[in-house]
């Protein structure tokens, strides 16, 4: 069984007992802890809820327990779903090898709003790019150079002390040391999220002092400054949840949490007062899925929803 089929098999597992069976508060302890020992879980766990149903509303939804035929059916579809997400899992390593067997020296690689992409260079590298996203891969025998040109990437990167690979965007330069991290670029900033391994963060601004960043570091970067933070790891990792197409939101403004889903969607959720802008939310929601983010912000703080011209306007 490969790693990936393995995460979805106790996945699925973790989902069927928390949907079907009685729950108590050690249980809920004892997945986070499982959640918490790798991303791989939560994206696992994430994609399978997903396929389960309608995205998280912001408070966590239990069924009763059932007779022992509905949950016999019931574990049925959680197993033919992680089967599904395994299928997809395998789909996209086939999809991976071609790239590395095609990779171009010098490329342009970019997805439209709401795809992702992921690129995978011949040395093992990968590189993911979130809705909107550009960059301009180059490489020569001592260095591998990619620039972020708009939009949001994570980067697994195999490091090679003889071929730097670096990172360059407005204005600002990341130096893999082996490494896992998330880079994003909006109009008025830069973001450098490092999950794993070491980086070291420079700028073309001479008043900007180097940076090594280690794991939680987060570095918030504008054209003249950068300052570091420590961020829990789990918080980067949700950060992370476009991987697995969902968004998750972790006290996290309506305002906020509607420019989000406006990064992936060409229809736009518009909150329309600046009291419901500043209500805050917790719940992890599919990428494409306002419908849930509208009905949460309905059931829960009682707003009213509508659409105009396309819109779907959230207010008091």
């Amino acid at each position: 069984m490969s790693a990936a089929a393995e995460k979805n098999t106790e996945a699925a597992a973790w989902l069927r007992r928390r949907t079907l069976e009685v729950w108590s508060e050690a249980d809920e302890a004892t997945l986070n802890a499982w959640l918490e020992q790798d991303v791989a879980n939560r994206v696992a766990y994430w994609r399978l809820k997903a396929a389960w149903g309608r995205a998280d509303r912001l408070a966590a939804l239990r069924r009763e327990k059932t007779t022992a035929p509905a949950q016999s059916n019931a574990s049925s579809r959680v197993l033919k779903i992680a089967a599904s997400v395994a299928l997809i899992a395998i789909s996209a390593a086939a999809g991976n090898f071609w790239l590395r067997n095609q990779q171009p020296k010098d490329a342009v690689y970019s997805t439209a709003l709401g795809e992702r992409k992921t690129i995978a260079l011949t040395d093992g590298s990968e590189i993911e790019l979130n809705t909107n996203t550009a960059i301009r891969f180059a490489a020569t025998l001592k260095l591998k150079t990619v620039t972020l040109l708009k939009g949001e990437a994570y980067f697994q990167i195999k490091h090679d002390p003889k071929r730097l690979f670096v990172i360059e965007a407005a204005g600002h330069r990341i130096t893999d040391i082996g490494t896992k991290f998330r880079v994003r670029r909006d109009d008025a900033r830069l973001e450098v999220a490092l999950l794993e391994g070491e980086v070291r963060f420079d700028s073309s601004d001479s008043r900007v002092k180097p940076l090594s960043m280690k794991p939680g570091d987060v570095v918030i970067a504008t054209a003249h400054s950068a300052a570091v933070m420590q961020q829990p790891k789990r918080e980067i990792a949700d950060s992370l949840g476009w991987r697995s197409g969902m968004i998750v939101f972790r006290h996290t403004t309506l305002g906020e949490a509607a420019s989000e889903f406006n990064r992936y969607n060409a229809k736009k959720v518009v909150i329309n007062d600046q009291s419901s802008a500043k209500l805050t939310i917790n719940g992890t929601f599919q990428t494409g899925d306002i419908a849930a983010f509208a009905d949460a912000a309905h059931s829960v703080f009682g707003l009213h929803v509508n659409t105009r011209n396309g819109e779907t306007v959230i207010s008091r």
